[in-house]
């Protein structure tokens, strides 16, 4: 990661996409948004409650609000309801992207992962980690949906920098 601001790029990309994304899942029946389908997390409610879970924890790791224990699927019975939570955790995120500077992207963060060992990374790159997860997960997200014969269109990082302002 270069600077805070490519950081604040990287992230404004994914909510512009995951809004996309999201546009697509409000589609969704109750019955196929927690329906089991194909993926790791088996169903679109939890590839999408791990991701938030996760940029929340990135978040939380990083001196950000506190998330607590990882969010658990079966509290979102509905879109709408993980949805409310998305935008929520957006906020934070962006909230705390505004305030970071260069020099706070070389600051050294330690962390565990579940019960496991700890290491030490730099906030940058746990951020730009978190960020990228996101992008990882929301190709999976975007399959789940064709198997349930919705189709999220393009958000592909070209057909961003061709949305937004180019004076941005």
């Amino acid at each position: 990661m270069t600077s805070a601001k490519d950081l604040r790029a990287l992230y404004d990309y994914g909510y512009w996409a995951n809004g996309k994304l999201l546009d697509t899942v409000r589609k969704l029946t109750p019955e196929e948004f927690t329906q089991s389908v194909v993926g790791s997390y088996g169903s679109v409610r939890n590839t999408l409650v791990h991701v938030l879970s996760a940029e929340w924890g990135w978040l939380d790791r990083c001196g950000g609000p506190k998330r607590g224990p990882a969010l658990v699927a079966t509290d979102y019975p509905t879109v709408a309801s993980l949805i409310e939570r998305w935008r929520e955790v957006e906020a934070q995120v962006s909230a705390f992207l505004a305030n970071l500077n260069d020099e706070d992207l070389n600051r050294t963060i330690e962390f565990s992962l579940g019960n496991g060992p700890k290491y030490t990374m730099r906030l940058g790159e746990l951020m730009q980690h978190g960020a990228i997860h996101g992008i990882h997960h929301r190709g999976q997200v975007a399959l789940l949906l064709r198997a349930l014969g919705q189709t999220p269109g393009n958000f592909d990082i070209l057909v961003y920098y061709g949305w937004r302002d180019p004076e941005a």
